[in-house]
């Protein structure tokens, strides 16, 4: 993170860091460099290093100095998703022969790279509860390079508490990846409890408004920042320089939005807690939720994802689903628009029939900004 931002807080930082006027027009919102390659002054002469822009864009700086900033790390890099973002990173830090321990509860996708690419590739893995130190530290073997951590976790919101897992991490000498995705920085701040790089889909919270597909790796680490970023050339997975632009605007207002989805989302989980369809209300913000006082330490609220199961199983769970009105039937999640799925046969299909399966009977919600008092009541007359 550039000294010049290190004082300044989250709120302050998202809206200027990276953010500096354009010095031909003094434009306040840096352009969109829609280029692909540069006039060099002389063979070799680049301005400002630019030659081409799978390499580098200035669009696409502005975003990694700002998430950088943001996460208070030394070195932030965008791709065109958070799976391309995954991708680069284990292919940087892994060889065939190499294991990682992933969550027993993690992103369907995620998995699904681990499961169907990576290890066809010769790396192995080890499924963990990374809510239990001690199942973590079991699964680590001599050829652990990598710990893999979500938290909160999608789509069972478990809570894992991250400064004792990087203990765990220093301790067998392998580093520590945390997929910040559900928290985002301004609710949490993994590098500063200890993790070595965190993951990011900016097509999520960062970007805030479903309009965008987006990665980024941040790491703490200067020399491997420099080792991602290699790769990340080699293999050209980048961020293009409009999809940048659009999450560094959505940024600007990742706080207000946040502290929105949060306390929209803790009224929902209130009631869902009392509704006598509702079997369980998964969301860490509620005193009975297993990973709570976790929560409160390392987050700055609760966040907006909440996940419940409901009677009747999985058939009265996509009913659930179908029913919802205000609440859009879709993937992903984050934007300022509450969305609603059914995680077993949408997001983690992928999963069915491993250790990841999720229960048939579980709806997922994303809680948007709208008023409150319409997401409870589009949610009774979705439940009956």
């Amino acid at each position: 993170m550039s000294d010049q931002h290190s004082h300044q807080s989250f709120e302050t930082r998202a809206i200027h860091a990276g953010n500096t006027a354009d010095p031909l027009t003094g434009a306040v919102v840096p352009p969109i460099y829609q280029v692909s390659t540069y006039k060099q002054d002389g063979v070799g002469g680049l301005r400002g290093g630019y030659e081409y822009s799978r390499s580098a864009n200035p669009t696409r700086t502005a975003l990694e100095e700002n998430l950088a900033a943001l996460e208070g790390g030394r070195r932030g890099l965008a791709f065109a998703s958070g799976l391309a973002a995954e991708d680069c990173l284990l292919r940087t830090l892994l060889v065939p022969g190499d294991h990682v321990v992933i969550p027993n509860d993690a992103y369907g996708g995620t998995f699904r790279l681990f499961a169907k690419v990576v290890q066809r590739w010769g790396v192995d893995f080890s499924v963990a509860n990374t809510s239990d130190i001690e199942s973590v530290r079991a699964a680590v073997n001599d050829r652990t390079k990598l710990i893999w951590v979500e938290t909160p976790s999608n789509p069972l919101l478990g809570i894992t508490d991250i400064e004792a897992v990087a203990g765990v991490a220093r301790q067998a000498g392998v580093k520590l990846v945390v997929d910040n995705t559900f928290a985002s920085p301004y609710l949490q701040q993994p590098l500063a409890l200890g993790a070595d790089v965190v993951v990011h889909s900016l097509t999520k919270y960062m970007g805030g408004h479903s309009d965008v597909v987006g990665g980024a790796l941040v790491t703490a680490d200067e020399a491997l920042g420099e080792e991602l970023a290699y790769h990340q050339n080699a293999m050209g997975a980048v961020a293009g320089p409009f999809d940048s632009w659009i999450v560094l605007r959505g940024i600007k207002t990742l706080a207000v939005r946040m502290d929105r989805h949060s306390e929209n989302a803790a009224k929902i989980a209130e009631m869902l807690t009392q509704h006598p369809k509702v079997t369980q209300v998964l969301y860490p913000g509620l005193p009975e939720h297993p990973g709570h006082e976790i929560a409160a330490k390392q987050m700055r609220s609760f966040g907006g994802m909440i996940s419940f199961r409901v009677q009747g199983g999985e058939e009265a769970a996509v009913e659930v689903c179908n029913r919802a009105q205000l609440f859009t039937l879709g993937e992903s999640l984050g934007g300022v628009e509450s969305l609603i799925e059914h995680p077993g046969r949408m997001t983690h299909a992928s999963v069915a029939g491993s250790a990841l399966e999720v229960p048939a009977d579980l709806v997922r919600i994303s809680v948007g900004i709208e008023n409150v008092e319409d997401l409870l009541a589009d949610l009774r007359q979705a439940l009956g």
